[in-house]
């Protein structure tokens, strides 16, 4: 599966999760073969689980296909820069490329804010490619945000 690909189906699980009341974030884990590890949406509100970010499922869900912690290889692709929390648990799984869509200003942690990946002390950094259907997965996320707020 191409990135491109991958995207397509984050996007729409980030739909899926906004049809179920989550913020719009989809997440497509893939093998260093471009399979289909896992794939997952945001799902905080459904699990009552801070931690249940898409990143976060899709990691859990590929380090059990694999057996393994550790996903050296995997590329993680999701629709939106990833926070804090999910990035460290990026490093921690050794994840090899990150590819997201749209950029997240306020709460990104990998272009944005701590810039997690830059930091010296971190053990695994990522290949990182931001931006791709950046322009559609954030009109996903302010219309969302948009019919909350009326």
């Amino acid at each position: 599966m191409t990135d491109e690909e991958a995207m397509e189906r984050a996007m729409e699980l980030a739909r899926a999760a906004a049809e179920a009341g989550e913020v719009p974030v989809g997440a497509v884990l893939l093998s260093a073969e471009g399979q289909v590890l896992a794939e997952a949406h945001n799902a905080p509100i459904t699990r009552c689980d801070p931690s249940a970010h898409a990143e976060m499922l899709a990691l859990r869900q590929g380090a059990e296909a694999l057996g393994n912690y550790r996903l050296t290889g995997c590329t993680l692709v999701v629709t939106l820069e990833p926070c804090a929390m999910c990035a460290g648990a990026i490093s921690h799984a050794r994840i090899g490329r990150l590819v997201y869509g749209a950029s997240d200003p306020k709460g990104g942690a990998v272009a944005h804010g701590p810039e997690l990946f830059e930091q010296p002390t971190l053990h695994h950094r990522p290949e990182v490619s931001g931006g791709l259907r950046a322009e559609e997965a954030g009109g996903l996320l302010k219309g969302f945000f948009r019919l909350r707020r009326r």
